[in-house]
C-alpha cells in the first residue's frame, strides 16, 4: 500500500525540482523555440555557472545565488559572441542547419574538457547556511537545497516573461522568430535582436548552474544528463513558451520525484520521455505551442 505521507514529500519534491528544472530550460526554450538556434551546448553553460559558483564559494564565500547574480552580466556577453561567431560562420552564409549543430557541439566539447582539465572528476560542491537545512508542513519535510533553487527559478521565469511580454527588445525577440524582413522594416536590426536573446539565454544558464550546485554536488560531464532534459521540457511546453516551460518543467519534475520514490531512480527519466512521446501524438505543437 502506498503511503500518504510519502506521496506527499514526493509530490512537493518534485514540484519543488520543476522549478529548478524550468530555469534549466528556460534558455534553450528562447534559443530552440524563438531563434531556431538547436543549441546543443546549453547544459555546458549551466556546468560553467556552477564552476563559477563554486570558485567564489571556495575562494571568497560567496552565496552561490549572489555568485549567479552578478555574473550574468559577463556570461550575456559571453553569449552575445558565441551568436556572433556562429551568425558569422554559418547563419549569414544560410549554413545554419548541421554545420550549425557541429558547432555547438565543439563548443560543448571545448567547455567540457577545459572543465575536466582545470577541475578534474571530482564531485564540487557550496557551503551555504540553508543548503542543508529543512522545514517541516505537517507530514511535508521540505528541503531548502530544493525550495530556495525553486523560488529563484520561478522568479527567473516571471521575469523573462514579463521581459518579452512589456519591454521593446522583449517583442523584437518574439517579431524576429516570425518575420526578420518586416522587423527590419521597422527600424530593428535582426542580428542584433537575435545576439541580445542569445545573449540572455546564456545568462539564464548559468544562473541555473548556480542553482545546480546548491541542489547537489556536480562534475563536469554531468551536462550530459540535461541536454535530452531541457529539448524535453521545451518541446513540452510548446516552442518558445516561457508559460509552458514552467508547466512542463513541473509535470516532468513531479513525473521523475514520484518514479524515483516508487520504482527507483534508473526509471524516471524513461517516465519523463514517455510523457513528451504521449503528448507529442496527441498535440504535436506541445502543451502551450501554437
Amino acid at each position: 500500500m502506498v503511503s500518504l505521507d510519502l506521496l506527499l514529500n514526493a509530490l512537493v519534491a518534485g514540484i519543488l525540482l520543476g522549478g529548478f528544472y524550468a530555469a534549466v530550460s528556460l534558455g534553450i526554450s528562447m534559443a530552440f523555440g524563438l531563434l531556431d538556434i538547436v543549441n546543443i551546448a546549453h547544459p555546458v553553460f549551466v556546468m560553467l555557472g556552477s564552476y563559477v559558483a563554486y570558485l567564489m564559494n571556495a575562494r571568497f564565500g560567496l552565496d552561490p545565488i549572489l555568485t549567479g547574480v552578478l555574473f550574468t552580466p559577463l556570461f550575456y556577453l559571453l553569449g552575445v559572441a558565441v551568436y556572433r561567431i556562429y551568425y558569422a560562420s554559418f547563419e549569414k552564409t544560410g549554413q545554419e542547419s548541421l554545420r550549425g549543430l557541429v558547432f555547438f557541439f565543439g563548443v560543448l566539447f571545448i567547455v567540457e574538457v577545459a572543465l575536466l582539465l582545470q577541475f578534474g572528476v571530482d564531485y564540487r560542491m557550496v557551503e551555504a547556511g540553508y543548503i542543508g537545512e529543512s522545514i517541516r508542513i505537517g507530514p511535508v519535510g521540505v528541503a531548502l537545497r530544493l525550495a530556495v533553487p525553486c523560488a529563484v527559478g520561478l522568479l527567473l521565469t516571471l521575469t523573462l516573461y514579463a521581459f518579452l511580454a512589456k519591454s521593446f527588445y522583449g517583442r523584437a525577440i518574439k517579431a524576429v522568430a516570425q518575420d526578420a524582413f518586416a522587423l527590419r522594416l521597422m527600424g530593428a536590426d535582426p542580428v542584433r535582436i537575435k545576439a541580445i536573446a542569445f545573449g540572455l539565454a546564456i545568462a539564464t544558464a548559468s544562473l541555473a548552474g548556480a542553482l545546480l550546485i546548491m541542489i547537489g554536488p556536480v562534475e563536469p560531464a554531468m551536462n550530459r544528463e540535461y541536454i535530452g532534459r531541457v529539448f524535453a521540457v521545451a518541446v513540452l511546453g510548446g516552442m518558445g513558451s516561457i508559460g509552458g516551460t514552467l508547466a512542463a518543467a513541473v509535470i516532468l519534475g513531479v513525473a521523475e520525484s514520484i518514479t524515483s520514490t516508487f520504482y527507483g531512480p534508473s526509471w524516471a527519466l524513461a517516465v519523463s520521455f514517455g510523457i513528451l512521446l504521449l503528448t507529442l501524438a496527441v498535440r504535436p505543437s506541445g502543451l502551450f505551442g501554437r
